[in-house]
């Protein structure tokens, strides 16, 4: 009997030794309407330097990941309420966003440009802006920068998406946009950003972006470390270039 007892329990063991160990599962939260951080393709699937960024984070973190897209006024209250795990989506690190979730380490240092016609006389010091309306996307910090330096003298005009800001200005009902300068640049490369260019120097200068989590989650050393490793091997530039002609760190 205990022979036949401890055949059983090699059996069994052997056959929990040949079970491949499964892969954590993870979800990466995003926007997908800002390109050329994340955005949804015309075959439905999500893409962007954000989505690179991300998976090759989770590859490092031996986890396997999909991607959950939210709009963005809700983006934080969706990551706390555990629709994904952790959020990817060009958000800035603010003390006010740190109330609500931490943040890991920056992977972008940004600055904020305008952006209008090029045809138009658009100075961005006080005095010429004075009575313009400007477009941002709501809830971003150029919408905030607006508001606490300039909202006495342009009329600032808030979109759902970063992509209905540029459609109105297209369409002559808003003066310029106000947006980070690398969602800009990209649009400026498009064939609707033909007929605008870049006004002034960046106004704000001092933006970085970081991946959410929900507070006090450790998955956020983890991404600390992936992230880490990236940069010192040189991974993380290689993503970049396939986006930016120019360092985004």
């Amino acid at each position: 009997m205990k022979s036949y007892k401890k055949a059983l329990l090699v059996a069994a063991t052997a056959m929990f030794m040949s079970i491949p160990a499964m892969a954590e599962k993870l979800r990466i939260g995003t926007e997908g309407a800002y390109p050329p951080f994340n955005l949804i393709d015309n075959t439905g699937q999500v893409v962007g330097f954000d989505i690179d960024i991300a998976q090759e984070l989770c590859k490092r973190m031996g986890a396997e990941c999909s991607v959950v897209t939210s709009d963005w006024d809700g983006i934080i209250p969706a990551l706390n309420t555990r629709r994904f795990d952790f959020l990817v989506a060009a958000m800035s690190i603010t003390e006010e966003r740190k109330q609500a979730v931490d943040f890991t380490d920056p992977y972008i240092t940004n600055k904020l440009r305008f952006v209008a016609p090029k045809s138009a006389n658009f100075e961005v010091d006080e005095a010429s802006l004075k009575g313009k309306t400007i477009g941002v996307q709501r809830a971003t910090i150029a919408g905030q920068w607006l508001e606490d330096n300039l909202s006495k003298v342009v009329r600032v005009r808030q979109y759902d998406t970063q992509e209905n800001a540029y459609l109105d200005m297209a369409a002559g009902r808003i003066d310029g946009v106000l947006a980070d300068n690398f969602v800009q640049y990209e649009w400026l490369q498009s064939d609707a950003g033909a007929n605008f260019e870049f006004k002034g120097e960046p106004v704000f200068d001092d933006d970085h972006f970081g991946i959410a989590v929900r507070k006090g989650d450790p998955l956020r050393e983890r991404l600390n470390k992936a992230l880490a490793e990236m940069i010192e091997d040189g991974t993380y530039d290689k993503i970049a270039a396939n986006y930016f002609p120019f360092s985004v760190r």
